[in-house]
């Protein structure tokens, strides 16, 4: 069974870096064809895609928020981070992890993705 869980701060200052970590298992995230991404819902907002890693450790963003974001992967520990620099309150969003084929990419529809993280509050605030 494949799973995710992401893992940081839950209070980030303003103008700070958040960094997140997702923690795979059940799957590595070099396998063939899945690309790990990093989706957020603000409060009383619809999902937002950010970007996402792939099996071959290449890194897409999403339009939005490319120059603050940055993916990254650490295969022997099977984990894969995001870095969002300069946060301002309007970053404060529940966090989500989440796997999916190549139609994932930049997409928001829950049912492009096959496994998510239970995902986590992340607060952007002085």
């Amino acid at each position: 069974q494949v799973q995710l869980q992401e893992s940081g701060p839950g209070l980030v200052k303003p103008s700070q870096t958040l960094s997140l970590t997702c923690t795979v298992s059940g799957d590595s995230i070099t396998s063939f064809y899945y690309y790990w991404s990093w989706i957020r819902q603000p409060p009383g907002k619809g999902l937002e895609w950010m970007g996402a890693i792939s099996y071959r450790g290449s890194s897409y963003y999403g339009t939005s928020l490319k120059s603050r974001t940055s993916i990254s992967r650490d295969t022997s520990k099977n984990q894969f981070t995001l870095q969002l620099n300069s946060v301002t309150p309007e970053d404060t969003a529940v966090y989500y992890c989440a796997r999916g084929d190549i139609e994932s990419l930049h997409n928001t529809d829950p049912g492009s993705f096959d496994v998510w993280g239970q995902g986590t509050q992340v607060t952007v605030s002085s």
